[in-house]
């Protein structure tokens, strides 16, 4: 005495996909700013630009993955894996977080060494460098910034840049301060900032995606409204087992048991279309399964979470 109806055409174009090619765009002007931040810092001796050529290689890596990610969540869904593999975008989004914490432990205590044992660092190199990764930074902020709104991979990225930039103008910063003064340890200090930028952006992503993979609410879904805004439609006598999470950045979907009157069960089709047509109107879900049950069906369900 139930009823299962879905909407959506089972393929989803998900927003990581959409945005591949700026993805591909700012990973080759990344890898570039990597090359020449290394070198630079090879010859200028500076710690707070090897720190942020370590940062920069890292967002490679992490744009890198984001595009590995998004190819896995374009395959087709199959029997074992009916959502296909669109939560891998999830997982390289946890992977960029746990790999930038990673980083901010190794400029920490690089930090401390050259606190104890200043070096030599050249303050114009440092400069001429850092202004370089600067530019670049600040054009790739430009091709991801209308994909952060509608991926959540995108937005790691997005994130992971714009900390790059911040990081580039502390060490344009220290660089004009060795430069001017000789004063090293300044170089030190902008590592030990970099490190401070990293770490609440890092967290940040790596909560949102802990989020989904915990298949937690999505945040601006209210069950509670849900629930009232079925429980609206006369027919509707209860509404239980009602679930929402999030498969991936742009992917949310619901399910739920609905109590109906007997008599409107004898026209399912049109109970089904009429409920869809209220959440469709009033909530963001991507896809929906609703089970039509009469009174007193619940009573021998089984395991029942809602």
């Amino acid at each position: 005495m139930g009823a299962v109806h879905g909407h959506g055409d089972g393929h989803t174009v998900t927003a990581g996909a959409a945005n591949s090619r700026r993805l591909a765009v700012v990973l080759g002007m990344m890898l570039a700013v990597a090359v020449v931040q290394v070198i630079g810092a090879a010859f200028s001796g500076s710690l707070a630009l090897l720190a942020d050529a370590g940062h920069t290689v890292t967002d490679s890596f992490g744009v890198a993955l984001a595009l590995v990610a998004v190819w896995l969540a374009a395959r087709p869904a199959t029997d074992e894996r009916t959502f296909g593999y669109q939560r891998a975008e999830i997982l390289a989004a946890a992977v960029n977080a746990l790999v930038l914490f990673v980083l901010c432990g190794f400029i920490v205590l690089e930090a401390i060494d050259r606190l104890q044992r200043p070096a030599d660092v050249s303050g114009a190199g440092v400069v001429v460098v850092a202004a370089f990764g600067l530019a670049v930074n600040i054009g790739a902020l430009f091709v991801l910034r209308s994909g952060a709104k509608e991926s959540l991979n995108v937005k790691g990225a997005y994130l992971e840049v714009i900390s790059d930039a911040l990081a580039s103008v502390g060490v344009i910063a220290g660089g004009t301060v060795v430069w001017l003064t000789g004063w090293t340890r300044v170089d030190t200090l902008v590592s030990l900032g970099i490190a401070a930028i990293i770490v609440p952006r890092a967290w940040t992503l790596l909560r949102e995606a802990v989020h989904i993979l915990l298949e937690a609410t999505p945040k601006d879904m209210d069950l509670a409204e849900v629930r009232e805004h079925l429980l609206s439609h006369p027919a509707v006598l209860d509404v239980h087992d009602l679930h929402a999470w999030t498969i991936t950045s742009g992917v949310p979907v619901m399910s739920a048991h609905v109590v109906v009157a007997e008599e409107h069960l004898r026209d399912t089709g049109r109970m089904l279309d009429e409920l869809h047509a209220c959440l469709t109107g009033h909530f963001d879900v991507e896809h929906s399964t609703l089970q039509l049950e009469p009174p007193g069906h619940a009573d021998h369900e089984g395991a029942r979470h809602a």
